[in-house]
């Protein structure tokens, strides 16, 4: 696979401007909500890349609010909906943004630009030894490790997936995302599962394989892709992580994406990111959750 200086993959150049997609299906998905759009025009996303989203109908209401499109990584794509593309997204309802998304009905339009960002590297980029793969997601970042998934499969990568959540309450998208592929489940509240933390499964994971054959995937809330990064970085293991960080364009112009790098000064994760070496940055911690 060509590579960008530094020995990153090529990334899916995003079209300039916004384009209005048909959304086709909204559907429950346990704790949280599956939407999917038709889109005619853009390029297929690579795993690890998002979308700047706002819904059509209703969008900046209430005083206003939301005003900034609302960055979310795509959960599937497929080809050959209504002519175009088929893009699933995850949705958790935690403010006036993700609460439009959700609201959307068949039929309506959502304002889409993208993808951004850069994909994540195959195991032999990050580790020229790596025999596989650990996924590891948390919350609605479980929907990037979908897609990851997808690509090692098909390219016949083998992989093991671990996924945690707070309760039963903040989850969802396990089978649609997953199917029947083998996953390991945490819940914080122990209702299902492993009772802890998806970090336990992680640990016990490496405790019974070389830290040298394996490269390591996490999306999920900040504190957890901190733990990930600290363990990994404790055994020498490669890690790379998708950051979530606000964001009002996705081109790099805005700069309220920048978080600090290990060696020194800031990186933006919508033109740096959002997919990360777990030794480039300072923290999974520098950069505040989106806002909802």
């Amino acid at each position: 696979m060509p590579a960008e200086a530094g020995g990153r993959p090529d990334r899916v150049q995003a079209p300039f401007g916004r384009r209005l997609c048909e959304v086709i299906e909204s559907r429950a998905a346990g704790g949280y909500r599956i939407f999917t759009l038709a889109d005619q025009t853009g390029p297929p996303p690579a795993p690890g890349q998002f979308f700047m989203l706002a819904a059509s109908p209703d969008w900046s209401g209430e005083g206003g609010r939301p005003y900034l499109p609302r960055a979310i990584s795509h959960a599937r794509v497929s080809e050959h909906v209504k002519g175009g593309l088929r893009l699933d997204f995850l949705i958790d309802e935690v403010g006036p943004g993700t609460s439009r998304l959700a609201r959307m009905k068949p039929g309506d339009g959502c304002w889409v630009a993208g993808p951004f960002g850069g994909r994540f590297s195959l195991p032999k980029q990050l580790n020229s030894k790596a025999a596989g793969a650990i996924l590891v997601g948390g919350g609605i970042g479980i929907a990037p490790m979908a897609v990851l998934r997808r690509e090692l499969v098909d390219r016949g990568i083998p992989s093991r997936t671990l996924l945690g959540f707070r309760d039963q309450q903040h989850s969802g998208g396990i089978d649609e995302l997953f199917g029947c592929e083998e996953t390991r489940l945490a819940y914080e509240d122990g209702s299902s599962g492993h009772k802890g933390y998806v970090t336990d499964l992680l640990l016990q994971l490496l405790e019974g394989d070389d830290s040298g054959s394996a490269a390591v995937y996490s999306c999920g809330p900040p504190a957890m892709l901190e733990a990930v990064r600290q363990i990994c970085l404790e055994r020498g293991l490669p890690v790379e992580l998708a950051l979530e960080s606000p964001m009002a364009c996705g081109y790099g112009a805005c700069f309220g994406c920048a978080v600090p790098k290990a060696e020194g000064g800031y990186m933006r994760l919508c033109i740096d990111g959002p997919v990360v070496r777990g030794d480039e940055i300072a923290s999974a911690m520098a950069g505040e959750p989106a806002v909802g």
